[in-house]
């Protein structure tokens, strides 16, 4: 999570209010439901860690013409109870039922345990 915190305070990673964006070659489907306080969740290390809430989709057009989708986020990383996941694009469409549980503030701060134990403390159902 600290390298995705670090890539996303250096420029090339910020939209020009300084907010991180992800630049993605789809547009969501489901555009109005994303705005309505969804979140992307990351997956580190073939783990879900963390979120952070999308605040808009800016239309992005580089070099070679073709149209994108700069997803906008908050600049808050949000951390979450560790959960198994293959990378996926499943952001969109992640049920709030499906989503893991955002960690309790005071556990926000706390130093994230290491990939694999996180991994089969997860895949036992412990985390």
């Amino acid at each position: 999570m600290e390298g995705l915190a670090a890539w996303q305070a250096t420029r090339v990673a910020q939209t020009e209010d300084g907010l991180p964006r992800h630049v993605t070659r789809m547009w969501p489907k489901r555009e109005a439901e994303v705005l309505a306080g969804g979140s992307i969740y990351w997956v580190i290390k073939g783990l879900i860690q963390c979120r952070q809430r999308i605040l808009r989709l800016e239309e992005v057009v580089r070099a070679d013409g073709i149209r994108r989708c700069a997803i906008v986020l908050d600049r808050e990383l949000v951390r979450t109870a560790p959960s198994q996941k293959r990378p996926f694009q499943g952001w969109r469409y992640l049920a709030a039922g499906d989503a893991p549980r955002d960690l309790p503030p005071g556990r926000q701060s706390e130093d994230a345990l290491p990939p694999e134990l996180s991994a089969a403390l997860a895949e036992i159902g412990v985390l």
